[in-house]
């Protein structure tokens, strides 16, 4: 038997569905008309597991039909009858083109594009990249970029990153795009005047002016460099400093057109740097913090936020992309008034994006406080700075969506702390003095709702939603989860491995290693990207060779008792996809509970 299904085949009956649906949510169309996604894995003795989406767009009795073409036939019918249940199957297979078509009302719908499939019996496709000598794969983003129905690749490409606490000039970050196929589009080098790392390179890959097609928006410089090879500004300027940092120059917001990687269009960076000295050190380390986002602000369209500073002033700014103009919408500044000085301090090395006021607009959730859609401050806990929070309804017993967030120095009793995403109020907090990580997901069905840890002293064990301890034992990691193996629980990635938490033992149970992969970001351990991106409504986990010549994206082989939506059209979902590279990467997180219990989820989408 292949090694990558020896664990799996046991596990994932584990949990079953029922319980009450989380509030419905008013969301606009799905940001994306995605295609079905199709996906085939060849497995042992002939079989093959075949998956694809189900859309949110879908009427409730859709059903499907699978065939497969054989080289040099017509196509054959695989399911007897439509298949009402999940969006899998099960079966002997063999080479050929897999398709399926939808089935409604009594009546059938066109085929699907071709499904894709790995050329070899791996669990994993495998897209060859052009990495340049020096350089190491690192973040990616996916969005439509040319309007296909299927999702593309934005890859980071990295030289000699390195943290601004820290002397030393760094590469020049390179930004490629890829088809799932292995088509390569195109390459943007932003140069040596944006430097190189977590901190300073949030790339956002979103259809922001809702054409079909997704635009790929960053901060930019003299001498960035685009798909086309156009260069921005002074090709020749060079505003590091013999340090390597950068404190004169330049910023911009570039719109790059997702197909081409051509400019679109380019502003003035707001805010700009200007004194370094304002964002609380004299040599460019918390002037150079940078985030970045997308919101429905309007609750009907994207727009795209980018922000500055995390450990004392904190500044966001909204654009919105539309018919080929960049406008700026708001600002919010910390520093701008007294009323805005609570929120100075509270940022975190990455941010999440919800409606948690129920409002249909969402709202920025940036470290410990939150701004609402109109760029005002919405509450600040007063909690200080963190590296990790997550935003869901993670507590499926109270109306509305709760953050769970851990929070550095100075020590105080909420250094894990359990909250009202709404109000900000504090449910329950944990004392350490210095939390550094800390994650949320369903791990235990014997527990209503997300299971909850941290790592840093005096945070010992897993907590339930009310913050009781229900085990001892806790996950190795606090990295990131992913949904895999069939059930509704969540499964824990870390590094290029994939495991169960057995909640009866307290152990975790391996069910995929990623043998011959690499994880980036040193002791983050993150894949290149995790997210819905095939098949049903599972995650892909997407990872770098060891040789950098390669992405892999692993997708499960286990088939789901569950039908599901793509996650991908859950807006808050879709929105996470977006922010995943940026900063101290985060998982996913739906806007609504998905774990033991959940219901089977539909909505009918609002009209634009």
């Amino acid at each position: 038997m292949l090694g990558w299904m020896t664990i799996a085949a046991g596990v994932f009956l584990a949990a079953g569905a029922g319980g009450p649906e989380p509030r419905p949510q008013a969301l606009p169309q799905p940001a994306e008309s995605l295609n079905r996604g199709g996906v085939v894995l060849p497995l042992e003795g002939g079989r093959v597991f075949a998956s694809w989406r189900l859309l949110g767009t879908d009427p409730e009795d859709v059903a499907f039909n699978l065939y497969r073409a054989a080289p040099g036939g017509p196509p054959e019918r695989l399911t007897p009858q439509p298949l009402g249940g999940p969006t899998g199957w099960l079966g002997p297979g063999g080479p050929g083109l897999y398709f399926v078509r939808p089935v409604s009302d009594g009546r059938e719908g066109p085929p699907s594009p071709p499904f894709l499939s790995p050329s070899a019996p791996v669990p994993y496709l495998s897209i060859p990249l052009r990495t340049l000598p020096g350089h190491t794969p690192n973040d990616a983003a996916v969005g439509d970029l040319d309007g296909d129905g299927r999702y593309e690749i934005v890859l980071k490409q990295e030289m000699s990153p390195r943290d601004n606490s820290q002397k030393g000039a760094t590469g020049e970050t390179k930004l490629e795009a890829y088809g799932l196929d292995g088509t390569f589009l195109w390459r943007i080098n932003l140069g040596r005047n944006i430097r190189e790392g977590a901190h300073y390179t949030p790339f956002i890959v979103y259809d922001l002016d809702g054409d079909g097609r997704s635009e790929v928006a960053c901060r930019t410089s003299d001498g960035t460099v685009d798909g086309t090879g156009r260069v921005l500004g002074e090709a020749g300027a060079d505003h590091r400093d013999p340090s390597g940092f950068i404190l004169k120059g330049p910023e911009f917001l570039t719109i790059f057109e997702g197909a081409t990687g051509r400019v679109l269009a380019t502003a003035g960076y707001i805010p700009p740097r200007g004194d370094v000295r304002a964002w609380g050190d004299d040599y460019g380390n918390r002037s150079d913090r940078f985030l970045a986002c997308v919101a429905y602000l309007d609750g009907v369209r994207p727009s795209l936020v980018l922000c500055r500073g995390c450990y004392t002033r904190i500044v966001l700014a909204a654009w919105n992309w539309r018919d080929g103009r960049l406008t700026h919408v708001w600002t919010f500044d910390s520093d701008a008034d007294p009323a805005s000085r609570a929120f100075r301090g509270q940022g975190s090395h990455n941010l999440a994006v919800g409606d948690v006021d129920g409002d249909g607009r969402d709202e920025i959730l940036y470290g410990a406080c939150t701004i609402d859609d109109d760029g005002k401050g919405l509450y600040t806990t007063g909690l200080g700075h963190g590296d990790a929070l997550h935003l869901s309804d993670l507590d499926p017993d109270r109306p509305g969506l709760e953050v769970f967030s851990v929070h550095e120095r100075p020590a105080h009793v909420n250094a894990a702390a359990f909250r009202d995403a709404r109000t900000g109020a504090i449910l329950w907090g944990k004392p350490s003095p210095d939390a550094g990580r800390g994650m949320a997901m369903d791990l235990d069905p014997r527990h209503r709702g997300c299971e909850l840890w941290a790592s840093g002293e005096g945070l010992e064990g897993l907590w339930d939603v009310g913050g009781e301890r229900i085990s001892a034992r806790k996950p190795r990691s606090c990295n990131f989860g992913v949904w895999w193996d069939g059930d509704l629980l969540r499964e824990i990635l870390d590094g290029t491995s994939i495991t169960k938490w057995d909640w009866e033992r307290g152990i975790e149970i391996p069910l995929l290693r990623a043998t011959g992969c690499s994880s980036n970001n040193g002791t983050k351990a993150t894949p290149a990207l995790c997210a819905d991106l095939l098949g049903d409504w599972r995650e892909e986990a997407v990872w770098r060779t060891e040789d950098g010549r390669e992405l892999r994206i692993y997708t499960t082989p286990i088939p789901t008792p569950h039908r599901r939506v793509t996650l991908a059209h859950d807006r808050q979902y879709r929105l996470s996809m977006a922010w995943q590279n940026v900063g101290y990467n985060l998982p996913t997180q739906p806007g609504f509970f998905l774990g033991e219990g959940a219901e089977t989820r539909r909505r009918a989408p609002a009209r634009r």
